[in-house]
């Protein structure tokens, strides 16, 4: 095996920076550059929906590291700086400076990029993405008594900023395509949980909408045009209809790209001194049988150790589930799995959902547990993830019951 001197890592987000972190915790003594678009260090991106958004916490408590941890670990961040080539068989990056860097090992921490809608009036003033601390800055700013807020989509983000901006007094009103927020991540009856939260905390949410145009008065937003002609004022509009894993350079590169860079159990690209972490990593993972790709924070935060284990020649699988986390008004939950559409048979309530007190189960047909989400119900997630990974098949009924100890099933 060849010495490893340099591992160059593109990406300035939470998955970036553990990637570091997880390197020197190996004992890896060469060099590490971090490239970032932007212009800070490293950090968390969950806060910009939650608690920075609505004002309860600052930038330095998003930050993966302190500035003093790069110096103190010899972890070069180049901060405001963009890779725009990988070259694998020369084995360097391209900056958009000209100028390039070497790597024996690359790894690559993109992320996802806000999917824009592309209506008339899109680019106005007033219309906001969420990715960045900017953004949620700018987001910030519409909040207050008097403003009317309009966010189209009922996604997990256009939920959150919904909850921060009703917190501020805000006039919020949600506008989604389908039939229930959440409705493909959750199905209908835990679907209906979330859209009864928001209208009994004073969200006009208007579902089954087809949004056909901002409307503006000179180059500002004022509202939002329906295709029933019905237009919803509005001082901003946030728009939250997803992501898209920003693979272009991976694409470029020639690695194999399907719905984000198709990584192996140890998060292997398709060639084998570059490999990739968090968005944009469609991992084929050993514990569920098949690929997933997920855009949430536990991902960048724990696929980093694995990676970077198995960069140094390690003998290493990322095993961990998926998992998720939100919090909206006075509801609070855990996604622990992954249950697609199509992959489970039915949904079992272990509690009262007009309580928001439960912990719900996705189960397939043969009673595997696919995914669990327990809302404002705490310290289950250790005991639900062996019913998982193991592939127990459990008794529905004692499922449902509370008190069944988990262990019993």
């Amino acid at each position: 095996m060849n010495t490893i001197e340099h591992v160059v890592v593109i990406g300035g987000g939470l998955a970036a920076a553990k990637t570091a972190e997880a390197l020197r915790e190996d004992d890896f003594e060469g060099t590490i550059t971090l490239i970032s678009a932007e212009k800070h260090l490293p950090y968390e991106r969950p806060s910009l929906s939650k608690d920075y958004l609505a004002g309860k916490s600052s930038f330095d408590d998003a930050l993966v590291h302190p500035v003093e941890w790069y110096r103190d670990n010899e972890v070069t961040v180049r901060e405001g700086t963009t890779a725009t080539a990988v070259d694998p068989s020369g084995h360097t990056v391209t900056l958009a400076d000209g100028s390039s860097l070497a790597y024996d090992k690359l790894v690559l921490a993109t992320g996802s990029a806000a999917r824009h809608l592309p209506i008339e009036g899109a680019d106005a003033d007033g219309i906001h993405y969420l990715r960045t601390v900017e953004e949620s800055d700018a987001i910030h700013q519409t909040f207050g008594e008097g403003k009317k807020l309009v966010i189209i989509g009922g996604g997990w983000i256009g939920l959150e900023v919904a909850s921060a901006a009703r917190a501020a007094g805000t006039t919020v009103t949600i506008l989604e395509g389908g039939k229930l927020p959440l409705l493909k991540v959750l199905g209908d009856e835990i679907a209906q949980v979330f859209a009864d939260l928001h209208t009994s905390n004073g969200v006009d949410l208007r579902i089954e909408v087809k949004v056909e145009a901002i409307t503006t008065v000179g180059a500002r937003v004022s509202g939002v045009r329906l295709a029933d002609g019905e237009v919803v004022l509005a001082d901003a509009v946030v728009i939250g209809i997803g992501v898209t894993p920003e693979v272009g350079l991976a694409e470029d590169a020639g690695l194999d790209v399907d719905n984000g860079v198709l990584v192996d159990a140890s998060l292997r690209s398709s060639d084998p001194d570059i490999f990739a972490v968090g968005d944009i990593a469609n991992h084929q993972h050993p514990v569920l049988g098949h690929r997933v790709r997920v855009e949430h924070w536990a991902t960048a935060l724990n696929q980093p150790a694995a990676a970077a284990s198995a960069l140094l020649g390690n003998d290493t699988e990322y095993t961990e589930l998926p998992y998720f986390f939100s919090d909206q008004y006075d509801l609070g939950c855990e996604y622990i799995g992954h249950a697609s559409p199509g992959s489970y048979d039915r949904v079992v309530i272990r509690g009262k959902l007009a309580d928001r007190e439960f912990v719900a189960f996705w189960i397939d047909s043969e009673n595997h547990i696919q995914a669990a989400m327990n809302v404002n119900v705490w310290d289950v997630i250790d005991e639900i993830k062996p019913l998982i990974s193991g592939h127990v098949v459990v008794d529905p009924e004692k499922l449902a019951d509370p008190k069944v100890a988990y262990a019993q099933l």
